[in-house]
């Protein structure tokens, strides 16, 4: 097991791309890291700046003195550094297919989030082309308890966000992406996936996940206006 001084998390209370990495430690059983919690708006770390210079973002996952950024990728790294409980399968072209699959799905994030807080012709652009996107992703969940089988895995953790975060910008922007009538899939997937007990361990409130996003959609609307 490793020790929380080789392996330390820097992360944002709110990022899904973060709670992505946590999901994964949790299910290969990792409990002895170090979290590092950045002020992405007000007062990023040296320490992040200096490992992640070019995007400034989280996460990055420090393992033995070596960096490693982007959630997928980190992941990824999880997955073949320790190799109990597999979150990807053995077959090779299967496991090139998911990890295509996560990376379509990655452009969804940005999607509706920009959807919550945008207005007229390019919301509904928006809200259209990721109802669009999210009927591709029903197709791979039916018939399926979780998108890796009977267990979760890579593309559950890479889609985890639908479960709260989608929700939150839909009440921030007052709009509707993911209708259970419409998605019903996804949303059996959606609870199947947070009653997790690894999953629910680290779950924001929702509460707070929205007001944060309401305070965004201001500062984003204010800085629209400006342009």
């Amino acid at each position: 097991m490793e020790k929380a001084a080789e392996l330390k998390l820097l992360g944002f209370w709110v990022s899904p791309m973060v709670l992505r990495v946590e999901w994964a430690f949790m299910l290969k059983g990792i409990t002895d890291y170090e979290y590092l919690d950045e002020d992405l708006l007000h007062n990023k770390s040296s320490l992040l700046l200096q490992l992640n210079p070019v995007h400034k973002k989280v996460p990055v996952l420090i393992h033995k003195g070596k960096a490693i950024a982007e959630s997928l990728v980190i992941v990824g790294y999880i997955e073949e550094t320790w190799k109990n409980h597999p979150l990807l399968p053995q077959d090779p072209y299967e496991k090139a297919r998911i990890k295509s699959f996560a990376m379509f799905a990655e452009k969804l994030i940005f999607d509706s989030y920009t959807a919550s807080w945008s207005q007229g012709e390019a919301k509904e652009k928006l809200v259209n082309s990721t109802i669009e996107a999210f009927e591709k992703i029903e197709e791979e969940i039916k018939g399926k308890k979780f998108f890796g089988g009977e267990s979760v895995g890579y593309l559950d953790i890479a889609l985890g966000w639908i479960c709260l975060w989608l929700p939150a910008w839909e009440e921030v922007g007052s709009m509707t992406i993911l209708d259970p009538k419409k998605f019903p899939g996804i949303s059996s997937w959606v609870q199947n996936f947070v009653n997790q007990p690894v999953i629910k361990e680290k779950w924001p409130s929702k509460e707070r996940v929205v007001k944060f996003y309401q305070e965004r959609r201001i500062v984003r609307m204010g800085m629209v206006k400006q342009a």
